[in-house]
């Protein structure tokens, strides 16, 4: 399982809580009648957490994103190590890519479901 986080002005600590606990239950993976019926914790999913700011860039004026929606650097690093904290904290294995970094992610897609969640 692959998410691509974005921390924006105004989340908090009670948000990031509330998405991984929706990420670890939320019923995304198939059962064994081929219906999405179980979460990453039932089917102990590992996870890989990458920061993308980007997510909340501005395209509506001009042609230069504006990300100004983004929360700043220090607060936002602080709210996405304490997300990936709170998902560890359902005895999954999670990993996290450098907060700020350039990183190639290579994602094998096995189905057509991505999902936006928003708190």
């Amino acid at each position: 399982m692959v998410l691509l986080v974005g921390v924006k002005t105004g989340d908090s600590e009670e948000q990031a809580k509330f998405l991984a606990d929706k990420c670890a239950n939320l019923r995304i993976f198939e059962d064994q009648e081929g219906k999405m019926n179980l979460s990453a914790v039932d089917v102990k999913a590992e996870i890989l957490v990458v920061s993308q700011f980007t997510l909340y860039a501005d395209t509506q004026k001009g042609r230069r994103p504006s990300f100004t929606g983004a929360l700043e650097p220090r607060e936002a690093e602080r709210l996405y190590q304490k997300f990936v904290d709170f998902l560890k904290g359902y005895s999954l294995t999670v990993k996290a890519g450098v907060f700020g970094a350039k990183m190639l992610v290579k994602i094998f897609n096995s189905g057509p479901v991505t999902l936006i969640l928003e708190n």
